[in-house]
């Protein structure tokens, strides 16, 4: 499975999604990931994201999905 690079904008509750790259190996996405972070100035609420999927339309999924709560509360932690 393929490693993808997408610029990510947050504009309100809606994501838009700009595929950047694509890399079959992680060290290689990650770097040019690392890359893009250090040389590129962001607005607030843009974000470079690397996703590990099975094709853009897993990975473009898996972008747009909420962030999973904190499951470390209760009386048991």
């Amino acid at each position: 499975m393929p490693y993808y690079i997408y610029r990510v904008t947050q504009t309100g509750p809606i994501r838009h999604l700009n595929k950047i790259a694509e890399f079959d190996v992680f060290k290689e996405a990650s770097n040019e990931a690392k890359r893009l972070r250090r040389e590129t100035d962001l607005a607030p609420g843009e974000a470079f994201k690397t996703m590990f999927a099975a094709n853009e339309l897993e990975a473009e999924d898996l972008l747009n999905q909420p962030p999973r709560e904190d499951l470390t509360t209760g009386e048991d932690y």
